[in-house]
């Protein structure tokens, strides 16, 4: 709690306003410190979602969406896989129960770290697991940008090199 606390104790020394800022943690802890004792700061604080990592972790991830709504929390941020799927169906890559459950409990959704994968044509790595039947071009990534984007509704994207989401956006008007 004492980091949670500096870090915002930080941002006022500064005189910075709290709607100018996004506090970021891994740790449900610090969302809740936020919401709790600091709400002006709380209410943009990004719950940065690495439960996803495991199948079990990403089932028990999306079942509290509802509740960490519930508890105050505004937005979540897994990284970008977890918020697509492939249709059983047809092949077509779709929101996963992640983003549908997140979008169900009006959750804002944040995510992680687009173009940071392996290539594409080899499936890109740990980014796309969940979709990489469905990659197999460089391209694919713009498939994948559209469905965050519109179909997901991701408002935000965390980007190492973002010369792809900014190409994206500004031809969309986002």
């Amino acid at each position: 709690e004492q980091y949670a606390q500096d870090m915002i104790d930080a941002y006022k020394a500064a005189g910075i306003d709290p709607s100018r800022v996004w506090a970021q943690s891994f740790l449900s802890d610090d969302i809740f410190y936020w919401i709790d004792n600091e709400p002006q700061f709380g209410v943009q604080a990004v719950y940065l979602d690495e439960r996803v990592d495991t199948l079990e972790g990403y089932t028990n991830a999306t079942a509290s969406l509802p509740d960490l709504a519930a508890r105050g929390v505004k937005i979540m941020a897994p990284a970008f896989f977890a918020l697509t799927k492939l249709d059983n169906d047809t092949g077509a890559i779709v929101p996963s129960e992640y983003a549908v459950a997140a979008k169900e409990a009006g959750l804002e959704v944040v995510t992680w770290s687009f173009e940071r994968s392996g290539w594409l044509n080899e499936g890109g790595d740990y980014y796309y697991q969940y979709v990489s039947d469905a990659i197999n071009n460089d391209g694919d990534m713009y498939t994948v940008l559209d469905i965050l984007a519109q179909q997901v509704g991701t408002t935000h994207f965390f980007s190492d090199w973002p010369a792809t989401v900014t190409y994206y956006t500004s031809c969309f008007g986002l």
